[in-house]
């Protein structure tokens, strides 16, 4: 490697905050689909990686240096969870899931070769205003504001951190939705120069359906909980929090909450989205935090604050049935 990163003594390895059967399960099944040898391909990819590596940052601080403040009021509605106590910032830009760069948590340096600016984000589909808008563009028309969200991992982990964003009902508004628009469907980049899992030989092989998608019902969409991330602690998104924009769902597991958003598009019909694609039985479309339903391969009860590494017993919708609980049958 071009540097030793010696993590700080209150850093979380992977296997600290995710139970370690959950931990051991994922390298499993990701060697069953052929990812455990390093071919030709492979290899040339890791050299080109090592190489690349002089050029990353040395120190997370590093990637938060110099991020433009947000003004933005918070939001009353959502104050500091009951119980929890905010993840402090270095502890959530250094343990992050970003898997175009990489299936570690600690991506924060290979996320730094991402470029954000400029950035656009076309709207369009079953809309009658579709429109691609320069981000920083967007920011300056819509309603900014922060909320403290719980953010809930699949892998059983969480952070309690302040986002700041805008409601993507107000999006979509403004796009105009056609009476036949059912679903809402989300794209990322796809930039296998910056972005090496990208490449062909990734961690999923030949199998991955890169770029990553997302979707909602529209109806979930609409709820006043779903935010479009500009922000972070007070300032713009960092690389590996999924700069410039991204989406926010703090009632579903954080994969549903897309990264590095490129389009939005109102459909029809419900959209394939990365991970149902990859593993139907175990990442459903819907995906909505529940304690009652395990994972296949773990339990879903509690969770670990990466902050506190606190076990904690985790909430029927995250805690947020009060906004979304009408949105499904009784639980």
């Amino acid at each position: 490697m071009a540097h030793i990163h010696i993590k700080p003594n209150w850093q979380l390895p992977e296997r600290a905050a995710t139970p370690e059967h959950v931990y051991l399960n994922r390298r499993q099944i990701l060697a069953a689909m052929g990812i455990g040898a390093i071919g030709a391909t492979g290899l040339s990819g890791l050299l080109a990686r090592t190489a690349a590596a002089a050029t990353e940052p040395t120190d997370v601080q590093q990637t938060l240096q110099g991020l433009r403040k947000l003004n933005a009021p918070r939001d009353p509605q959502f104050p500091l969870p009951k119980g929890r106590t905010l993840t402090p910032e270095k502890v959530a830009a250094e343990y992050n899931n970003f898997y175009e760069f990489g299936t570690y948590k600690d991506i924060w340096a290979k996320a730094a070769a991402l470029t954000t600016e400029p950035w656009s984000l076309e709207v369009s589909g079953l809309v009658d205003h579709p429109h691609t808008y320069d981000v920083d563009e967007l920011l300056r028309t819509m309603p900014l504001q922060e909320r403290i969200y719980r953010h809930r991992c699949v892998e059983a982990w969480s952070m309690v951190v302040p986002w700041v964003g805008f409601p993507l009902r107000e999006l979509i508004k403004k796009a105009g939705p056609k009476s036949g628009a059912k679903f809402v469907r989300m794209t990322t980049f796809m930039r296998p120069s910056e972005a090496p899992e990208q490449k062909p030989g990734g961690w999923f092989g030949s199998r991955e359906p890169w770029p990553y998608t997302e979707g909602l019902t529209l109806a979930e969409a609409t709820n006043e909980l779903a935010l479009m991330g500009v922000g972070i602690y007070g300032h713009v998104l960092p690389n590996q929090h999924g700069a410039p924009i991204r989406l926010i769902v703090p009632w579903k597991y954080g994969f549903k909450s897309i990264k590095s958003i490129v389009k939005l598009e109102l459909v029809a019909d419900e959209p394939a989205t990365f991970w149902h694609t990859m593993v139907p039985n175990e990442y459903g479309f819907q995906s909505n935090v529940n304690p009652k339903i395990p994972h296949p391969r773990w339990s879903q009860a509690f969770e670990k604050d990466i902050g506190t590494r606190e076990r904690v017993p985790t909430l029927l919708y995250n805690g947020y049935g009060d906004y979304v609980a009408g949105l499904y049958p009784p639980a």
